[in-house]
């Protein structure tokens, strides 16, 4: 593909001193430093703008606000998103022939849309409504009564339990369970558990991601539910009744236990921990390996464990490893604070006496 085809499909502009650049061919995308002749590399972070003079890419996407490139340059007001529309222009993942496998088991009364691709060994069950384009990579499970829209995509291993209801253009990766049981067990007298019915469905909105081996649990009661455009990571586990905001990102191995609630465009680093019964507001950042305890205000930055702010946190962390010194320190001073008011009484009783007998 020519750069100024790139160019002219993102709708940047290409410069270049070197001539008439557009006509470079371009065969594939590559990180600044392992792109070579013929590559097309990108510039979304500045403080890396000192590797653009070693890179052999053939051209380079960055900001517009940045001029004086050695190599052709494509303009963008975002790079790091124009980037990933290049690189679909070189790879599409393969999709499956469109029809349904003769390993594949699908009850007589379910509903599949035009243009499905169902693989081998893939179950759908009875009351099953799937809309068109669906991909269902092999070994799919689909419990009773789900209901799935359409430009679904599964990938192998992943489970839709009963009567779930999934929106458009979700993509599930590999092993992901949607609506497995909540972990909730009554104890009995002797100490003993018993185990509360899950009745409530999970539900996912409209152009969800969930990566591989993430699990969503269904609710006790009601339902819980995964908002349009949230982006969840693998590894991670969504407890019983919770809500995960419109557009929210939760990275990799986080936890919520049961009736978190979180708004719009909350970050979740990985490994956060959050106790449940809880709500983080809108645009709340919570860092890596934090302990979410209560509530977070809208629009905060909070880490550790407990959670506090963040930039507190930060110069709290740089004191640790200098706490054993500054203990060491503060008893010294102890002692000799000791030492000195140990010898002013003395000092007071001398000249007392010498007061006395005069």
């Amino acid at each position: 593909m020519k750069l100024s085809e790139i160019a002219l499909r993102l709708g940047c502009e290409l410069v270049s001193t070197q001539g008439d650049s557009g006509e470079i061919e371009i065969s594939g995308v590559m990180g600044m430093d392992a792109a070579g002749p013929g590559q097309i590399t990108f510039l979304a972070n500045p403080k890396y703008a000192p590797k653009v003079t070693a890179t052999r890419a053939s051209a380079i996407i960055v900001n517009e606000s940045v001029s004086g490139l050695p190599i052709p340059a494509v303009l963008s007001k975002n790079p790091y998103l124009d980037f990933a529309r290049t690189l679909e222009f070189f790879y599409q993942a393969p999709r499956p022939p469109v029809g349904v496998h003769p390993l594949a088991a699908i009850s007589e009364d379910a509903t599949i849309g035009e243009n499905a691709s169902i693989g081998a060994f893939v179950v759908v069950g009875p009351g099953v409504t799937i809309g068109c384009n669906a991909v269902l990579h092999p070994h799919v499970v689909i419990y009773e009564g789900a209901v799935i829209g359409d430009d679904f995509l599964a990938h192998s291993h992943v489970t839709v339990r009963e009567h779930c209801r999934i929106g458009n253009r979700v993509i599930l990766q590999n092993g992901v369970v949607i609506g497995g049981d909540g972990f909730g067990f009554a104890k009995r007298a002797d100490g003993t558990h018993y185990k509360i019915p899950q009745s409530g469905p999970t539900i996912i909105e409209d152009d969800v991601e969930i990566q591989s081996l993430t699990n969503i649990d269904r609710a006790t009661v009601g339902e819980t539910r995964v908002r349009r455009g949230a982006k969840i990571d693998g590894l991670v586990q969504v407890g019983h009744a919770c809500e995960v905001g419109e557009d929210n990102i939760i990275c990799s191995q986080a936890g919520l236990a049961g009736s978190t609630i979180l708004k719009k465009n909350v970050l979740l680093a990985g490994q956060a921990g959050i106790s449940g019964h809880l709500t983080i507001n809108e645009g709340a950042i919570v860092y890596a390996q934090s302990g979410i305890g209560g509530d977070v205000a809208a629009g905060t930055i909070v880490s550790g464990s407990p959670a506090f702010d963040a930039s507190t946190w930060r110069r709290a962390v740089t004191a640790f490893p200098r706490l054993p010194e500054m203990l060491r320190q503060i008893r010294q001073m102890e002692r000799r604070v000791a030492e000195l008011e140990t010898a002013l009484r003395q000092t007071s009783t001398v000249a007392e006496s010498k007061r006395e007998a005069q």
